[in-house]
Order: C-alpha cells, then sequence, then structure tokens
C-alpha cells in the first residue's frame, strides 16, 4: 500500500538500501546482469525444482538483489505498516526472524517500520545470498548484529522463539506440505506477530489464505489486512485481495524492462496475525478508490464480513477530504475523519 508508508529520506533504512543496491552493480556488465535477472526471474516463476541452485553465485545474487530486493523491500514494508497501526500504541518487536530471507529485505523493512536494534535472523539456505544480504547490511549501523544462518526452509525447518516472524516471497517455491510446515513453524516460534506475504496474484492469495486459517487455528488473531479473523467474504474463484507499493525503478529495472518510467507498482497479498488483542482497521479500501466530480468511491472490506461500496460526497466535510487522499489499502475511515 502506498499512503502508510513514509518516503525514504536521507540517512533512513530506504535510502540506504537504495544507495547500497546502486554500489553493487559498478562493475557488473548491463548484458551480463540483463541475462541473470532474465534467467533468475524464469526460476523464480517455477521452472527449477526447488531444491535446485537457483542462485548460483555473487553475480547472480547481485543482478536479482538489485531487481527484486527494492520491490520486496516495499510490499514488505507495506504489511508492516499495516501492522504497526493494529498494535497497541508504542508497541515494536524486541526480535525478528526473518524466513527465507535470502539478502534480507524484509530485515531492512522491519528497521524501516520501528527504530532501534533488535536481534535478527535472517534463514535461507543459499550461501550466496546470505553473503550478499550481510556485505549490504554493513551499510547500515542498526542492522549490524543480525545473524545470517543458512537453514533449509520446508518440513524440517526449526525458528528459534522470537517476538516476529516474517516470511517474504517464500510460500510459492515449496511444496504444498512445505508450506504448510513453515507456517506452522512460524506460527510456534513467534511470540508476538506473524507476517507473510506473497505475491499479488491469484495463486498468492490462495496461499495467504491457507496460511490465514493455519495461524488462527493456531490461536493467532488477524491484524491486517482483514477487519476481523472469521471468514474472507470474497468467493473462492471470483476475485483476490491484493495491494499495492510504488517502486523506484533502477537503472537495472528500466534496462531489464525497457519501461521509461522512473516507478513501478508491486502487486502482493499479505496476512498479519498476532497473539494480542490486535485494533483492527473498521474496514479497509481493497481497491484503487475512485475520484469523480464531488464524490470518492471505495470499496471496502468491513468487520462484517461483507465487501461494500461507499461513496463518500463533498457533503461529508471531512470525511470527503480524507477520501480523495485515500489509497488502495489504507483503513477506512482515518482516525483524523471521525
Amino acid at each position: 500500500m502506498n499512503v502508510p508508508i513514509p518516503p525514504a529520506t536521507a540517512g533512513s533504512p530506504a535510502e540506504t538500501l537504495r544507495t547500497a543496491l546502486a554500489g553493487l552493480l559498478d562493475g557488473l556488465p548491463p548484458k551480463q546482469a540483463t541475462q541473470a535477472v532474465d534467467r533468475l526471474i524464469a526460476n523464480y516463476r517455477g521452472r527449477t525444482p526447488t531444491d535446485a541452485p537457483i542462485l548460483r553465485d555473487r553475480a547472480d545474487v547481485v543482478a536479482y538483489a538489485a531487481y527484486r530486493m527494492p520491490a520486496t523491500f516495499e510490499a514488505v514494508r507495506g504489511a508492516l505498516a499495516a501492522l504497526a497501526d493494529a498494535a497497541p500504541e508504542g508497541w515494536a518487536p524486541g526480535s525478528h526472524v526473518d524466513v527465507g530471507g535470502g539478502t534480507g529485505a524484509a530485515t531492512w523493512a522491519v528497521a524501516a517500520t520501528w527504530a532501534g536494534k533488535r536481534p535478527v535472523t535472517v534463514l535461507d539456505w543459499a550461501e550466496p545470498a546470505l553473503a550478499l544480504g550481510r556485505e549490504l547490511a554493513g551499510a547500515a549501523p542498526q542492522l549490524s548484529a543480525v545473524q545470517w544462518q543458512r537453514s533449509r526452509i520446508g518440513a524440517s525447518l526449526a525458528i528459534e522463539s522470537t517476538d516476529l516472524v516474517t516470511v517474504s516471497y517464500v510460500l510459492g517455491e515449496l511444496t504444498e506440505a512445505d508450506r504448510s510446515s513453515v507456517v506452522d513453524a512460524a506460527a510456534d516460534a513467534a511470540e508476538q506477530a506473524v507476517v507473510i506475504i506473497e505475491p499479488g496474484t491469484p495463486d498468492g492469495y490462495a496461499r495467504i489464505m491457507a496460511a490465514r486459517d493455519r495461524l488462527i487455528a493456531a490461536g493467532y488473531r488477524i491484524a491486517a489486512p482483514c477487519p476481523h479473523s472469521s471468514a474472507c467474504p470474497i468467493e473462492p474463484g471470483t476475485d483476490w485481495c491484493h495491494f499495492s507499493a510504488r517502486v523506484s525503478r533502477s537503472s537495472l529495472h528500466r534496462q531489464v524492462k525497457g519501461g521509461s518510467l522512473a516507478y513501478e507498482d508491486e502487486k502482493f497479498s499479505y496476512v498479519a496475525a498476532v497473539r494480542f488483542d490486535p485494533g483492527p482497521a473498521p474496514s479497509r479500501v481493497v481497491r484503487r478508490p475512485q475520484i469523480r466530480k464531488g464524490q470518492v468511491l471505495l470499496d471496502l472490506c468491513g468487520a462484517e464480513e461483507s465487501l461494500r461500496r461507499e461513496t463518500v460526497t463533498k457533503r461529508h466535510g471531512p470525511l470527503y477530504r480524507a477520501a480523495r487522499d485515500a489509497d488502495w489499502g489504507d483503513a477506512w475511515p482515518p482516525p483524523s475523519a471521525d
């Protein structure tokens, strides 16, 4: 989602990460980077078995990190922003485990959401990715103590007890049985919250819904994006719930995609589940608002386990002004408009 995410400022984790990624590409021939990204994207879309070494060497990891890490960072940051909004005032995770974290995009996103240092462990089985993640983290003092640990992500996954577990863009690479095992391991290990993010596709949404069910069965409450922990009101096969994060395009993005825009939108689905009593949104904007003359149309998912459209007009005063500023993925109504 776009609005709740603060813009990158000088010295912020977002800006530090952007600078570090740009420096990675120095000395890597553009053609080699483009070829590596094309091959890696094809592999991550399912053409390579999950037990094969997708990230073979540093060149592979550099190319893929520069291409995909900004999008993963922004998607995870969007999900974490919604979790932060639903958590009690002043809450922050005291520790974090990033499952399948690779080069650490989710770890950077946690640092961008909650200030200060905390014990963090990144688990991934690709040693080149972990090595690059460790190198990138050297640019951020708050990430200096992160542990980068090689671990197979599947049925044998063991996670030490921690406040927050993130699992981002991982489930789609696993068998159905391993997905269940990873979600269960995350649920068992997290003392406070589990956040799972997948691509904003029908398949990604289906994986999120399966994970959501398992987390609820394990005793968790849903903090976001859903305004409730009951059944999703979307009829299976008719639609899917997803959101969008705006990502600044690097030179590598423009080389690979041949695009001229300075940005692109990363579509993602997610669930944030917690063990504490959350304050979920009264409802959430689940489609891009339609702004028309004198009115704004908002598609909302509400606490009544229902989807509805709300029309906000000029006669609603401050609420109308809030509606004009509302974005896809926002809580509705905002506290300032109550």
